[in-house]
This record gives C-alpha cells, structure tokens and sequence, in this order.
C-alpha cells in the first residue's frame, strides 16, 4: 500500500494535495498518514492471530502524542526508554500495563514513576541497574516486575550506530552472564522475575539473526526453569526494517509464522516492540526549494529543511528517497539536497536527479520514523510542524515551533 501518490500531476497524502498542505502550514512540515499507520499495525498483528502476545510500539522511532494516542486505541502497548517517553504515552492515554521500559541508564526517579505509574515490566541491561530497582522499589514498598535484556552476541547486519546485540554494544546482559543475573534476580525481595529480553538492533532486513537470537534464548528459558524460575514472556524486541531504496525486509507474516514456529507449544506471552516498521513509511519531510546554485564540481539545491529536522542522512549517511511533489518532464540534472545549516555534513540526499527550479516542493520519503523524534535546534532553528491526513482531511498535531520559543528558558546574567 502506497499513500503516497501522485494524481492529476501533484504528490498526494491519501486525498490531500502536498501543495495545499505546504501552502496551509508552510514548510519544512513532516506528514503523516493515519491510514499508513492504521494498515501497518494491522498488518503487524495480523500473523500473530490467535497468540497470546502483546505489540508494544517503540516511542523512540516518534513520539508524538497523537500516534501514540492512535496506537494506544488499536490497542497496542508502548516499549519506552526514558521517564519522558512513559509520560508521553500516560498522556496519550495509553495503557500503563502495557509499558516495557527499557534502557541502559533508568534514573532513581524514572524508576519510582514507572512504578507508581504500574507498568507491565522492566527491561533490566545490567546487574548494577537489577541492584538499584531493588533497592528503589524496596523503599516504596512495592515489587518490581523484569525481565533481562539478554545480548546473545549476534550480528544484526545492520548499521553499526543501530546495532544492539553485540558484545561489543552497551546494551543487555551479556548472555554469558544472564544465568548468574537471574539467579541474583529471583533471590531479591523487591524483584518479580516476568520474562526475558532480546533486542538486536534495527533495520534488520533478513529473518535469520531474529532466529539465531531466538534459539539462544529459548535455550536459556529451559535453563532458567531447570533452576526453578519460571519465564511467563519472551520478548523478542522489534528491529524489522522498511524499504527506503531497493530493500526487501520479512513481510510481517513470514517473521511473525517463523518467530511462533520457534515457540512451538511453550506456555509464554510473546512480546514484540516494532518502531521503525509502523511508522517509517507512514510519514514524509516536506520541504521547499530556496536556491539552485551550480558549482564547478556538483549541483545544489539548497532547501529549507536541514539536519536539524531530518538527522539521519548525517548521523547515519542514510538513504531517503527524494520526489518532487509536482514533477516536470524534460531534462534532470544530479543535484545534492542540502539545507542552510552551516555544516558540510547537513545534506539530505547525494546525486539525485531531478528537474528543478527555485520555489519547488520535495518530499523527503520514509520519514516518519526518526525523523522529528531527532530533531533539534541547531542554528537556532524552530522545529518543523506535524500533521496527520486522514482521507481528505488534515489534522495539526504539532505546531510550529517559534523562534521566541527556543530561548524562552534562558536568562542573561544579572
């Protein structure tokens, strides 16, 4: 399913013309698409039919409240990583029972509101953090429900920046160690042992690294239950890439079919906490040409949409497809897509070949997914807006930011 497509000779979003969404709200403006969200969380849960599991979206890959609150109602759970995000999804209405907290440095008082708030369960990355919780829940009386995020040493294949099971990555326990930390685990008095963890990276595009950490920790569940701790879930963590150029990441139904084969007939709840996979192709960075300046050695086109509001293509050297919203036939010309940021490392796209004048619109493609999540302020720039389509319908769902906005919490010296 395409949302994005061009009819009578401009770009649309569903029904809804890019041009009149850039002459509404201006641009830089990422755009989202409530059906693209509706039918890949559907389409997730789909191969999960008649399982007992539970989605949990990764707030990471976008946090606005409005996606959260619209996951929350096709009753998805949340996998969040900072005391920010639970307060984003206690906002959006979601479901406290439905929370994963995972990450490698939980505060004391993240602790304590995650607590107080009664999520689902830690997801505990090192026997120091195990100590902590303990200790934490302990003063309030309370048990803390975990699991250990497990590092089974596999290669993901993927970025190295978005690689998280290996051993050389701050992330989990390493599985050496995960028996040793269980055990510690059931031994504490404010410790619950829920399940276990396993997240290897992201932008995964084979199945077989998830079956490979799979293996690893079903054998350690039976290890585990040899020694008296019973497992009652088995996160498997998210990672499923999308196709940003030529791709060709699992369909849904052949990873959930080869995850659940895995499983067989073992009593567990399955977790899941796709990010990327929902929403990265649910939203595109509208963006307007300023400038077209040749230059002895390349081409740019200098438009208003910067690093600041799409890091990836810095951070990562990442691919996103570039379309013009409306197209013009004749020649093209190789362009570099680059914004007014004062960095030689601020581009958007390498060698694109377009036809293109000042004053045109682009449409940064497969930006729905860490894309304003990243965002800053460098150069003191405001953040972009939001806005979801629903058919023919458009819905801000974040205001532009405004300049006076950025250094309303700073003060000059006395």
């Amino acid at each position: 399913m395409n949302v994005f497509e061009i009819k009578n000779g401009t770009l649309h979003a569903e029904n809804v013309a890019l041009t009149t969404i850039a002459s509404q709200f201006n641009t830089p403006c990422y755009v989202y698409s409530k059906l693209a969200l509706t039918q890949a969380f559907s389409d997730f849960k789909a191969g999960l039919i008649g399982s007992n599991h539970l989605v949990c979206f990764a707030v990471k890959a976008n946090p606005n409240i409005a996606i959260l609150n619209l996951f929350a109602k096709l009753g998805a759970g949340f996998d969040i990583v900072s005391g920010g995000e639970l307060a984003r999804v206690l906002a959006a209405d979601g479901d406290p029972q439905k929370i994963v907290f995972s990450g490698v440095g939980k505060t004391a008082d993240e602790m304590r509101a995650a607590l107080n708030a009664g999520i689902f369960c830690f997801n505990v990355e090192s026997a120091s953090e195990l100590k902590r919780l303990n200790d934490v829940a302990g003063s309030m009386g309370k048990i803390a429900p975990v699991s250990l995020r497990v590092n089974p040493n596999v290669d993901a294949k993927t970025h190295p920046y978005i690689s998280t099971g290996l051993k050389n990555n701050k992330f989990g326990v390493a599985f050496e160690d995960a028996l040793t930390v269980y055990e510690q685990a059931a031994a504490m008095p404010n410790i619950a042992v829920h399940g276990v963890d396993c997240h290897i990276g992201s932008q995964i595009t084979e199945l077989a690294p998830f079956i490979e950490a799979l293996d690893l920790i079903l054998g350690l569940v039976d290890a585990l239950e040899t020694k008296g701790i019973h497992i009652g879930h088995i996160d498997v963590g998210g990672g499923i890439g999308i196709t940003y150029a030529d791709e060709t990441p699992p369909e849904f139904a052949n990873y959930a079919k080869a995850i659940l084969a895995k499983l067989a007939n073992r009593n567990v709840k399955l977790l899941f906490e796709p990010g990327r996979a929902l929403v990265g192709n649910a939203g595109v960075l509208l963006t307007k040409v300023e400038y077209i300046k040749p230059a002895e050695a390349k081409n740019f086109a200098i438009v208003d949409a910067a690093m600041n509001d799409l890091m990836r293509p810095a951070l990562y050297d990442a691919y996103h497809n570039i379309a013009a919203v409306e197209p013009r036939t004749g020649t093209t010309t190789s362009y570099e897509i680059v914004g007014p940021v004062c960095e030689s490392g601020d581009f958007l796209g390498h060698d694109r070949n377009l036809n293109l004048q000042e004053g045109d619109l682009l449409a940064i493609m497969s930006a729905g997914a860490y894309g304003m999540s990243m965002a800053s302020n460098y150069n003191t720039r405001a953040r972009a807006a939001e806005v979801i389509v629903d058919g023919d319908k458009v819905f801000v769902v974040r205001q532009r930011e405004k300049i006076a906005d950025l250094f309303a919490l700073e003060n000059c010296l006395d």
